[in-house]
């Protein structure tokens, strides 16, 4: 088994290069959550917690870098490619880590196919003309293309999409505190009362909104997948997945309790769906349209991120064995590429986008993602406490918040998101028992 994982390339093959810093692996993890992630949920956020929307995003931060922290750990000891993956099937058991891999490849491959989706539908609107499948096809291809060149080239992209969103989320800003600040009668209890209101406030409703917030941090773990292309992994993917939490968080607040003093929860909106959009107009009616196109960008980064770190997901498990090392495992020898890994999801993205709605892709993101969460802090919890010299009860304790509060979440997923992931689960359960013999020979794993 040894012999075979080295014709994988660890030790005479194409490699991946580690060229990653750990800027860039902040900006994948920022690119791939989005910096306007609140936006669209706003108006249900605001609705399901009864206006505390900063109060569930906050508290959600702390659920995040809980797992945050336990990526960080698990990455910390297993510096490589393949995210919970790995980090389960070493940890706890490789049955249950190519469980977890399989639950993780459904999330990256519904992030680019939704974001494929949305943004045919917003490219329909704004050039009529060009039927929305076209714009399905022509989005697939753009991620495949622009996935298929250097991880170099590949990161650079993403730093000016994540500048772009920036600069675009500045202008919004500026835009609500000028309007706040030209609006009179605001006092310390309008500027409080985003936070705690107490005529609205109730604990029930807080929680659920809490449940709904944890929704802006997803897709942070796809840092984890860039492992073997990142400078000194063992600290700056650590560093990366806590940064990109608190930066997401941070953002998230500013931006949703400055909509709330705009908007107070007390007023409704015209539509929910739509509300931070008609927040933004309320303060400069030209925020419709530059919004739009905000978010369209923000949904294009996002799916090419997406798309980049499935791809080395595949790698990952075909290196291990769990999948065909041929071709999951082979790198293109020029570009250092897993060339054939970006055209099956490309392929996958652009073929599920004619069969699986927006609406219900969205459903199914959080199967895959919360499941891995829940094996990444199981992970962590067993390291930090019981495989290591120093058991660190800082670190023990956050991955024990963090898996009781993912398995809660998991829970309480629609029934329709529970079946057709439960489906998927038994797909997999049925090619890894086919190739380790119904569980009783483990996939193969590479040297840490």
């Amino acid at each position: 088994m040894e012999n075979s994982v080295k014709r994988t390339g660890q030790t005479g093959g194409p490699r991946l290069r580690r060229v990653l810093t750990l800027r860039d692996l902040v900006l994948y993890g920022v690119v791939i959550i989005q910096p306007v992630a609140p936006m669209s949920v706003y108006g249900v956020l605001s609705e399901r917690g009864h206006g505390h929307v900063v109060t569930a995003v906050l508290l959600a931060m702390v659920a995040m870098l809980c797992t945050g922290l336990s990526y960080g750990t698990m990455a910390n000891a297993y510096p490589e490619s393949g995210s919970a993956f790995t980090y389960v099937s070493r940890e706890i058991h490789p049955s249950l880590g190519w469980l977890t891999g399989w639950c993780m490849l459904m999330d990256f491959v519904l992030n680019p196919l939704i974001c494929t989706c949305w943004c045919a539908q917003q490219l329909n609107q704004f050039f009529p003309e060009m039927p929305v499948w076209i714009w399905k096809v022509v989005l697939a291809t753009g991620f495949t293309v622009l996935n298929l060149r250097a991880i170099r080239s590949s990161a650079r992209t993403l730093a000016v999409l994540a500048a772009a969103m920036g600069v675009v989320v500045v202008v919004v800003i500026a835009a609500m505190v000028r309007h706040v600040m030209g609006t009179p009668g605001i006092g310390l209890a309008e500027l409080t009362r985003p936070f705690y209101d107490p005529e609205r406030f109730e604990a029930s409703a807080l929680i659920h909104g809490t449940s709904l917030a944890v929704l802006t941090y997803i897709g942070f773990d796809g840092i984890s997948t860039l492992a073997d292309e990142a400078e000194n992994p063992q600290r700056n993917l650590r560093l990366a997945t806590v940064m990109t939490c608190l930066c997401i968080g941070m953002l998230a607040a500013v931006e949703v309790y400055l909509a709330q003093l705009v908007w107070p929860a007390s007023r409704p909106f015209p539509n929910a769906d739509t509300a931070y959009v008609a927040v933004a107009g309320e303060v400069w009616p030209p925020l419709f349209a530059i919004l739009g196109v905000t978010l369209l960008v923000a949904n294009l980064g996002s799916g090419a991120a997406a798309h980049l770190g499935a791809a080395r997901l595949l790698y990952a498990m075909g290196r291990s064995g769990a999948l065909p090392q041929r071709p999951f495992a082979w790198l293109h020898p020029k570009s250092h590429i897993p060339h054939a890994n970006v055209l099956l999801i490309g392929a996958a993205v652009m073929g599920g986008s004619f069969f699986i709605s927006f609406s219900l892709g969205v459903e199914l993101l959080n199967f895959g993602a919360l499941l891995a969460f829940v094996g990444v802090n199981a992970s962590a919890f067993r390291r930090t406490v019981s495989r290591t010299r120093t058991p660190s009860r800082l670190l023990g304790l956050a991955a024990a918040i963090g898996f009781v509060v993912c398995l809660a979440l998991w829970i309480s997923l629609s029934r329709v998101a529970l079946v057709v992931g439960g489906f998927w689960l038994a797909v997999g359960l049925v090619l890894g028992a086919g190739r380790t013999a119904c569980f009783r020979r483990p996939p193969a794993l590479t040297k840490a």
